[in-house]
């Protein structure tokens, strides 16, 4: 077992607070958004005491580190987000489009790191998130005609052909038409479109308006009432399956993903917007946002259902009983509340508020004590 110094990302969306407070750590003057405990190489942890990133320490012993017949990769990265203001509306690529994605941009010579390449590396990127706090997030699309419902209720008269298209069950061309929109023309919809809003009291309205007053320029408020908004309590989570959009909007919580950086933007950012690969990787069909409850397992954790096959996300809170980890790793350990005792093979390592562990394959049972929350991600 290693103790990890995890990275934080800075992102105009962050909180200058939450992320600091997790740490133990004097608030700066910059948003701070992402947590990230893992090995990406964008952002990699690293080993306390010796200073050598995650990536360094699995490639000196990947067998130890992963397991036989794992790679030399860690798949899965963990985050904490403090989400204070919305994310973009994004979508993520499966495995068959960013490996042809990833393949097109480097044969386009696009540099690794150019701000307008979609595609940083040829992996799915599926994602789990799980609600610290009071999480809002939009994510996939509603029932077509649910939709048109919502949309026609504005009486907003340049709208009539996004309504026709989804009582007509076509919501790829519903929001192609949105997304699409002329840049000359966007700034009077959304002031129409906000303004309509005012008079309707419904969740989805006032997201509208929120939204709306962050991006005047941009469709994607409009865009959200063909989305599902779904609120998290703590505790529930969400799968976020590939070619799904989404944007989260508000909250804090645990994120566990394929260790992949690939974002496609149609939309509520200043980065980079890619409308017509967005509209060629996206799944138009409606989408069912299920809040999950972690499972019990025989062994005390809380697991995480997903259907994703390179991860697992579980909840450990061995109170006044201890756990005994079902497959010791590799895993990433990160304590979010109180204290908790981590120990294998005759070593002890006692993890607080804010810190995390990398726990090789190689070595014996692990078992947690004491009174705290740990949440692990791990191989599924």
């Amino acid at each position: 077992m290693v103790r990890l110094d995890c990275t934080v990302r800075s992102y105009a969306w962050g909180s200058r607070t939450v992320l600091a407070e997790l740490l133990g750590r004097v608030p700066g003057d910059e948003p701070q958004a992402e947590l990230w405990v893992g090995a990406h190489p964008d952002a990699p942890a690293r080993l306390l005491g010796d200073g050598r990133t995650l990536p360094e320490y699995i490639a000196g012993d990947a067998g130890a580190a992963l397991g036989p017949g794992a790679g030399e990769r860690l798949p899965f990265l963990l985050k904490v987000l403090a989400v204070e203001h919305p994310l973009s509306l994004q979508v993520h690529p499966d495995e068959r489009q960013a490996r042809a994605g990833f393949a097109r941009e480097n044969a386009a010579g696009l540099a690794p790191d150019a701000s307008d390449r979609n595609y940083r590396d040829d992996s799915a990127k599926p994602e789990l998130v799980c609600a610290l706090t009071t999480f809002d997030a939009l994510c996939g699309l509603r029932e077509p005609r649910e939709a048109a419902g919502l949309v026609a209720a504005l009486g907003v008269p340049a709208l009539d052909g996004v309504v026709a298209a989804l009582t007509a069950g076509d919501a790829k061309r519903a929001v192609e038409t949105l997304l699409t929109w002329p840049a000359g023309e966007r700034r009077a919809l959304v002031e129409d479109v906000r303004k309509a809003c005012a008079g309707l009291g419904d969740d989805p309205y006032r997201v509208v308006e929120r939204l709306a007053d962050l991006h005047p320029d941009d469709t994607g408020p409009v865009t959200s009432l063909l989305m599902n908004l779904v609120r998290l309590e703590p505790g529930e989570a969400l799968n976020v399956p590939p070619r799904t959009l989404h944007a989260y909007l508000r909250g804090t919580a645990v994120e566990i993903l394929a260790s992949s950086d690939n974002v496609l933007r149609g939309g509520l950012t200043p980065k980079h917007v890619d409308v017509a690969e967005v509209l060629a990787v996206a799944d138009f069909g409606a989408f069912d946002p299920v809040p999950l409850k972690a499972e019990p397992a025989p062994n005390g954790e809380g697991v995480f259902p997903s259907p994703a096959a390179g991860f697992r996300l579980t909840r450990c809170v061995p109170g006044a009983a201890r756990i005994v980890l079902d497959r010791p790793g590799p895993s990433a350990l990160l304590c979010l509340d109180g204290a908790v005792s981590v120990a294998r093979d005759g070593r002890t390592e006692r993890l607080r508020r804010g810190e995390a562990l990398f726990v090789p394959f190689r070595g014996g049972p692990v078992e947690l004590t004491g009174e705290g929350e740990v949440f692990r991600a791990t191989v599924a």
